[in-house]
């Protein structure tokens, strides 16, 4: 009786008792793009790639200083002519009050700053393909976790169903058992086996619980255990990717590989930066002051300068102890490693591909088949429940009918989610898994 009454309250727990927002695919990613903490870590990382990308950062523009300052010297002085004579001054006290603007700016290092500057855009692009990438995985990661939510219901579904048609069967032996036309063992195992699914149906609900929780925490939900419930009741398969334009978008916009094609521009760079080396660098430099100077003994008590000072710099370092070299060497070995990767990495991404769709392939023929087999379990079910009404069929052939019928249903919907991830990894690694948004 006691696990009658907890079956009930489970059953009824699956209607909402509350006034729910119901929350589709879209909307879920929606509040997860705004709240969630990765998300706006790299948001935020992605903005100092924006500031860095600067012209005064990569050198191009002048620094402008302004200073002041102030010093003095206590002495005591003991003077001895060539005349013979001799002075003796104890405490002499010179002070010196100084302020002025300084510029510096180096006009030409041989490209250098313009090869920083064009790396600083490269790190910007980085910071912005950093965060697509980050994006992407959590597009991802919160698909799958929503439809395996949606698969933890059906499965919650299915086993009420279970438990309902176990507790029917229960009725009837019990009734026939009153009647005397069936055994204590009999009654005694449709106990058991109605146990047995309410147990099932009480972890279940551990599992539906335990996917909502993560589904919230991937949307940065403040109440974890907040009750979600969902627009989908089925998991959709779109069955519209093309094999052929799947791969050529994955090998144009995949962002591993648009990282990889980056990190070997940067190489480049690198190599341009190390060549400026070879040519001449040129710099100005400015400054307008005034100095005031005080003097306790010498012909003036003080004295006061105001005025411009400049100069330019024309220079060639001509021999760095062979260094300037061996960097341009090591700058070349690096952008052959860079295309290396390169073509490594798009190895390797062809080599998933190929596999998700082998797998996605043989998931879809296997959703088609197991659809076939719940079909043909159902009508198995229905003509046992019949014939075990009419006392044609025993009960261990019932129950056999009933789990394959819960077993067909079990394998279809692991089928579907299946098949509904593979799907999420193939536009995923095609960069079109932000089409979820839409």
């Amino acid at each position: 009786m006691k696990i009658q009454l907890a079956l009930s309250f489970l059953l009824l727990l699956g209607t909402s008792v509350y006034a729910q927002e119901v929350y589709d695919l879209k909307k879920c990613l929606a509040t997860g793009l705004e709240q969630n903490y990765q998300i706006r870590i790299s948001r935020n990382t992605q903005q100092i790639s924006d500031n860095n990308a600067s012209l005064g950062n990569a050198g191009f523009l002048p620094t402008l200083d302004l200073n002041a300052g102030y010093s003095g010297t206590l002495n005591d002085i003991n003077q001895e002519l060539s005349t013979g004579e001799s002075s003796n001054n104890p405490g002499v006290h010179n002070r010196s009050l100084n302020a002025g603007i300084n510029l510096n700016w180096t006009v030409f290092d041989g490209f250098n700053i313009q090869s920083n500057y064009a790396k600083l855009k490269e790190l910007q692009q980085m910071g912005e393909v950093q965060t697509r990438l980050t994006i992407e995985s959590f597009i991802a990661n919160l698909s799958s976790e929503y439809y395996n939510h949606v698969q933890q219901n059906i499965r919650l579904n299915n086993l009420k169903s279970a438990v309902r048609l176990s507790k029917e069967r229960l009725r009837i032996v019990e009734a026939r058992y009153n009647i005397g036309s069936l055994s204590r063992l009999d009654l005694q195992q449709a106990k058991v086996d109605f146990n047995s699914d309410s147990s099932k149906l009480i972890r279940q609900q551990e599992l539906l619980f335990a996917s909502g929780i993560k589904l919230n925490q991937l949307m940065a939900m403040d109440d974890l255990s907040f009750p979600l419930e969902l627009a989908d009741s089925a998991i959709n398969i779109t069955g519209l990717i093309n094999k052929e334009e799947s791969l050529q978008k994955t090998l144009k916009d995949n962002s591993f590989l648009l990282l990889s094609k980056k990190e070997k521009n940067i190489s480049l760079l690198d190599l341009r930066s190390a060549q400026s080396a070879n040519l001449p660098y040129l710099k100005l430099n400015a400054g307008y002051g005034f100095t005031q100077n005080n003097y306790d003994m010498g012909t003036y008590i003080r004295q006061d300068q105001l005025g411009l000072n400049y100069g330019l710099t024309l220079g060639f370092n001509t021999f760095d102890g062979m260094n300037r070299s061996r960097k341009q060497r090591n700058a070349r070995i690096q952008i052959d490693n860079r295309e290396l990767e390169y073509r490594e990495l798009e190895l390797s991404v062809k080599s998933d591909f190929s596999n998700l769709w082998m797998a996605y392939q043989n998931n879809m023929e296997l959703t088609n088949l197991e659809k076939e087999n719940l079909h043909t379990a159902r009508e198995n079910y229905e003509i046992a429940i019949e014939r075990y009404k009419l006392g044609d069929l025993s009960g261990l052939e019932l129950r056999e009918a009933q789990n394959s019928l819960l077993e067909a249903e079990e394998r279809l919907v692991q089928a579907q989610y299946n098949t509904k991830l593979c799907e999420i990894s193939l536009m995923q690694i095609s960069g079109e898994i932000t089409t979820y948004l839409e």
